[in-house]
């Protein structure tokens, strides 16, 4: 008996610090930067003037932090392409979640669930990325259009909420 109760603690705990490695990698926010591992933004030209945007956050970025990244970006773009404002044809943002269950207790296992005693707990686990399709324009943006940004003033507004990756280690 000594020996399934050993056996299950020690799968138990490999199991608790597996979970614990995961979510270790994903205690910070994402930093604004070029998509790295499936995180941050990216972008593909449609036209020469139209661009979808996207920005990935993982799991301890909030869902304010994609959306402000995913402006900056737009912003970024337009100034580079040589526009001064940019209007968001269409936007969103999406939601994804999973779930993480840990159960804490004695028994319970698969072989002997007759015996099950402890507490189980849900852990939901979100995720958001937000897109949009970005049109450039050159000249000064019409104030009636709330779809319309000076990408300058956006640039200049967000760039305090910007979180850069830190830089890598000197050898």
């Amino acid at each position: 008996m000594s020996d399934s109760i050993s056996a299950a603690v020690l799968l138990r705990t490999g199991l608790a610090l597996s979970l614990l490695g995961v979510l270790a990698a994903c205690a910070t926010a994402t930093p604004y930067q070029p998509e790295n591992q499936g995180y941050g933004y990216f972008e593909q030209r449609i036209e020469k003037n139209r661009f979808r945007v996207t920005f990935n956050g993982n799991s301890s970025t909030p869902k304010q932090t994609v959306e402000n990244y995913l402006l900056y970006r737009a912003a970024e773009l337009t100034v580079a392409n040589g526009y001064d404002y940019f209007v968001l044809v269409s936007d969103g943002t999406e939601a994804n979640t999973r779930y993480i269950e840990n159960y804490d207790g004695f028994g319970g296992y698969w072989w002997r669930p007759r015996f099950a005693t402890g507490v189980s707990s849900v852990t939901p686990i979100t995720q958001y990325e937000a897109q949009a399709n970005v049109l450039m324009f050159s000249g000064a943006k019409a104030d009636d259009n709330v779809k319309a940004f000076d990408a300058k003033q956006v640039m200049s507004n967000l760039q305090p909420l910007i979180q850069r990756p830190a830089p890598p280690p000197a050898k």
